[in-house]
């Protein structure tokens, strides 16, 4: 919210959207007795480039992230658990060479898990219910699960791919 504040102070806001607004009450000033107010928008678009810190852009995954991604549905079973019933399941093991990235990576229920072992999917025949996919950093934000208000969360899930299973809430 400060950095909002920092946008519209220096002009750089070009429009503002959502329904919710954000108020926050300055100094009293001395000549007129009124209290200052500054109003802001939940979504703020601002002018020029908004340079994304150096390994911002990459979404870090986490059980946490990736349970969300597959909302917390078996990848192989179909079945949807709890978190602490769920495993981060390495399509390709990482013992065969697999690496630990969101493109190798599914939930899976812990019978499911122990049952494929050390193996590919076709060895096991357990196909693959559902494709994973590496996250974009929208989605990113929707998995972190942090306060993101109604008309927030309208605006992320608009700008999400269409193979993003949060891109149509």
């Amino acid at each position: 919210m400060m950095r909002a504040a920092r946008y519209y102070a220096a002009g750089k806001v070009v429009t503002d959207l959502g329904e919710n607004l954000f108020a926050w009450s300055g100094g009293t000033q001395e000549r007129t007795g009124l209290r200052s107010e500054f109003i802001a928008s939940s979504i703020v678009m601002i002018r020029g480039r908004h340079r994304i810190p150096s390994g911002h852009t990459h979404v870090g995954l986490t059980k946490h992230r990736l349970f969300a991604r597959d909302r917390h549905i078996c990848a192989y079973c179909g079945d949807q658990f709890a978190e602490s019933e769920l495993t981060v399941e390495h399509i390709l093991p990482v013992s065969r060479g697999g690496r630990h990235e969101w493109t190798n990576v599914v939930t899976a229920c812990r019978s499911c898990n122990t049952r494929k072992g050390n193996r590919l999917p076709e060895e096991a025949r357990m196909p693959l219910l559902y494709v994973p996919y590496a996250v974009c950093r929208n989605e990113g934000f929707i998995l972190s699960n942090r306060r993101i208000l109604a008309d927030q969360m309208t605006f992320l899930q608009a700008s999400l791919p269409r193979y993003s299973r949060w891109a149509n809430g």
